[in-house]
């Protein structure tokens, strides 16, 4: 038996397709180029290829593709917000979630766990239970709980009363799931590759050339390419990349930290969050435990982490979880947060006619990942904002017709 697998795995009829097709030369023209190869634009790449037969496309980076957010995100998956608008949106991510690892053939190590938002305050319990009406009404599972039912649930969470902010109940999603997110990456760019989409890193795009009111192609620090269409999805760096289009985005760009411990043996199942205390955790496959706080106080493009943040994050993930005690931190690190003032983001047409954007996403991108891609690949497609996108447009800042989700965030902004 191991002599014949043997002979078979050596056999050239056999042998195992290259996983990304890699071009070295970039062409001249493109039907699209997308700026930004993190998740959100392979995604983008993946379904105008799939869904809409575009394949005449470049995604372009300045770096190695998955290597911005899309590598420094915690992976967590939820649809438990607060507007109608937030809630729809990110319930279809959740259902394109679902069937990812089988539409991708990849194994995203989608995990659905059950997501505590948990309440220290009568304030925060109201805001729960504001946020669970609107989620059962549109379909999305999610219920207040008191504390006796969060320590049934997740009894390693500390629940006494023998603490500075005792829990007074929670908001439980049961589909809150995690998810590989360099899986996610890897499966949209595998995807897109093998339909004709080329993929270049460390393609730096320096500047986007127009005709009047259009944009016609990029300048890149290999040369000029020429597009019918451009997309931005470039995470942090958006202020950045729209300027070079020529118009504004209402964003504030700040870092986001995080941090794993060294791994043990399962022992939380659930994804717990807290916005009083700042704090949010997860036990990954590997046994780590995945933690973040709050968004750094002030405005910086910087990934890198500090002193004052651990200090924060330990002292409150030890009045929840006094078994951390003992462990030590394996890495830290930060991501670039590209914040909008309703805490939602900004996707689809812009002030300049044949560039996209896709933008605003602060803390919850990793999420939005299928959502954004599925939808803006309509977007681009058809020259239209899809209805599901009408929401998120650049023009509501004018029009004072916001989308507040800051009740729903996870952590402190």
């Amino acid at each position: 038996m191991p002599l014949a697998l043997l002979k078979y795995g050596l056999h050239p009829g056999f042998r195992e397709q290259p996983q990304f097709r890699w071009q070295k030369e970039l062409k001249k023209n493109y039907d699209v180029v997308v700026i930004g190869a993190g998740g959100h634009g392979l995604a983008i790449a993946y379904y105008l290829a799939t869904q809409h037969g575009v394949r005449d496309i470049a995604v372009l980076d300045k770096s190695w593709m998955g290597g911005g957010n899309t590598a420094r995100n915690t992976t967590i998956v939820r649809s438990n917000y607060l507007t109608p608008e937030g809630v729809a949106f990110y319930k279809e991510s959740v259902d394109l979630f679902r069937g990812l690892s089988q539409e991708l053939d990849i194994n995203i190590m989608y995990s659905e766990r059950g997501h505590f938002t948990l309440a220290h305050t009568d304030a925060a319990m109201r805001t729960a239970r504001w946020r669970a009406e609107v989620n059962k009404h549109l379909g999305v599972d999610s219920e207040v709980i008191d504390a006796k039912e969060v320590a049934r649930i997740c009894p390693v969470m500390n629940v006494s009363d023998d603490v500075r902010y005792p829990i007074l109940g929670a908001l439980y999603h049961p589909p809150g799931a995690l998810a590989r997110h360099d899986a996610v990456a890897w499966g949209y760019a595998k995807g897109a590759m093998a339909r004709g989409v080329e993929v270049h890193p460390a393609t730096e795009v320096t500047g986007i050339v127009k005709e009047g009111d259009r944009a016609i192609a990029v300048e890149t620090n290999r040369g000029r390419i020429y597009a019918g269409k451009i997309v931005q999805a470039v995470a942090g760096s958006s202020s950045r990349v729209s300027a070079l289009a020529g118009f504004h985005l209402p964003i504030k760009t700040i870092p986001l930290q995080a941090c794993v411990s060294e791994p043990v043996k399962p022992i939380l199942d659930q994804i717990v969050v807290s916005g009083s205390l700042h704090i949010y955790i997860s036990q990954s496959a590997r046994g780590e435990m995945v933690m973040g706080g709050a968004t750094d106080p002030y405005g910086l493009y910087s990934s890198r982490s500090t002193l004052d943040f651990k200090e924060g994050l330990m002292a409150h993930m030890l009045e929840l979880f006094p078994f951390m005690a003992d462990l030590r931190v394996l890495r830290q690190w930060a991501g670039i947060a590209d914040m909008t003032p309703d805490f939602s983001p900004v996707m689809g047409l812009t002030p300049v006619k044949n560039y996209y954007i896709d933008s605003g996403w602060g803390t919850w991108g990793f999420k939005a990942t299928p959502v954004c891609g599925f939808r803006m690949a309509q977007c681009v497609a058809s020259n239209q904002q899809p209805d599901l996108l009408k929401p998120f447009a650049l023009d509501r800042f004018h029009a004072f017709d916001l989308v507040g989700e800051k009740g729903a965030a996870s952590v402190g902004h």
